[in-house]
């Protein structure tokens, strides 16, 4: 995120303030969410929107017309979340190909402690053995005893020459929409495009794949009213999380699917915390090795893949559909500055139809109880 601030123009200072605000919102909304529909309601800034911006830096060097963009994707977000219709069409994808879904977002991540334990060995391996003695010894403490020894390791292993150089005090800095029609058009339909597409639809379909009604209404009205009005002060877009979603409403969080809507209101909490420590945190992460972050991510989210690829096999007729959709989310790639994970569900949305077309209900059943 403060790499695709600082493309569209935004000063060291105007970035924090961003990091700050938007943290807090997204926190904030996570509680208010999740307290109000006892459902695990996680939300989190656009990664894929952050990406755009560094893709399209050149276009603007006035952070005040990316501010002006920010605040039209942000309106649209509320306007779609006024529409039911989309509410309708989240619910009607079949569960084995949002869990396909789910599963090739999370594989890449998973495959970050592997990557880890051949790039930095000191670092990462004695981290994935802490993990590994205490998933059989204590399971529920496992990740936080992964982040803690990673935060410890790093402390002790990273130049400290960044804490001198980093902005500590928390503060926001407002800054005026400028409108300009071509900024318009070339920052905030794409960003609302990928903001929906790559983070929105999935984060509500992963919320479904767990057996939840997503309250998608107050998700995309709430993110898009907060996001308009973090923008005035360097805020990106922020949306339905899709990654830590899977975090947040999976057994991890616990085994009580009833009880899992206390994980985002308690990440929520530490947001808010981190927004007051953005300064510090951005310099931190900045200085950090990415791959180490990465494998302790990875680790934490091993459950959520093992459910998703279990439940997304599990029905023999949807295998294939189910086998697409994860092959082209894994995958990684951006057709028309859109990520794979909405491709993957188009995909494996036309291979679905496309078998049960073919076959009348009768062949499918016989299929099924063949294999």
């Amino acid at each position: 995120m403060l790499a695709g601030l600082a493309a569209v123009g935004a000063s060291g200072s105007q970035s924090a303030s961003g990091l700050l605000v938007v943290c807090v919102a997204q926190g904030v909304l996570s509680i208010v969410i999740s307290l109000v529909y006892r459902v695990p309601v996680k939300f989190a800034w656009s990664t894929p929107g952050a990406a755009l911006l560094v893709a399209t830096a050149g276009i603007t060097g006035r952070f005040g017309e990316a501010v002006a963009a920010f605040i039209v994707a942000a309106a649209l977000i509320v306007l779609v979340g006024l529409w039911p219709t989309l509410g309708r069409l989240i619910a009607r994808i079949p569960s084995p190909i949002a869990n396909a879904m789910l599963a090739g977002i999370l594989f890449p991540l998973c495959l970050a402690p592997v990557t880890a334990a051949v790039q930095i060995p000191v670092l990462a391996i004695p981290v994935v053995l802490v993990w590994l003695v205490l998933m059989r010894l204590a399971p529920r403490w496992a990740v936080p005893a992964a982040i803690v020894l990673a935060g410890v390791l790093l402390a002790f292993t990273v130049d400290s020459s960044w804490l001198a150089s980093a902005d500590l005090a928390p503060h926001l800095d407002f800054v005026a929409p400028s409108f300009d029609p071509l900024v318009v058009v070339s920052i905030a339909l794409p960003l609302f495009v990928v903001t929906m597409a790559g983070q929105n639809i999935p984060g509500a379909a992963i919320l479904a794949s767990f057996g939840y009604a997503p309250p998608v209404r107050a998700a995309l009205v709430g993110s898009g009213a907060l996001s308009a009005a973090g923008a005035l002060f360097g805020g990106i877009t922020f949306n339905l999380a899709a990654l830590t979603q899977a975090l947040t409403a999976g057994p991890e969080a616990s085994p009580d699917a009833g009880r899992r809507w206390i994980a985002p209101v308690s990440a929520g909490a530490t947001y808010v915390a981190l927004g007051l420590f953005a300064g510090f945190a951005a310099a931190f992460v900045t200085a950090s090795p990415p791959i180490l972050i990465q494998a302790v991510a990875g680790l934490a989210l091993l459950g959520a893949l093992i459910g998703a690829v279990t439940a997304a096999m599990a029905d023999p007729s949807e295998r294939i559909a189910a086998i697409s959709t994860f092959l082209v989310t894994a995958s990684g790639i951006t057709v028309l500055g859109i990520g794979s994970a909405f491709w993957g569900l188009v995909v494996g949305g036309i291979v679905a139809l496309w078998f049960a077309w073919r076959r009348p209900r009768g062949e499918q059943g016989e299929a099924s109880a063949a294999e």
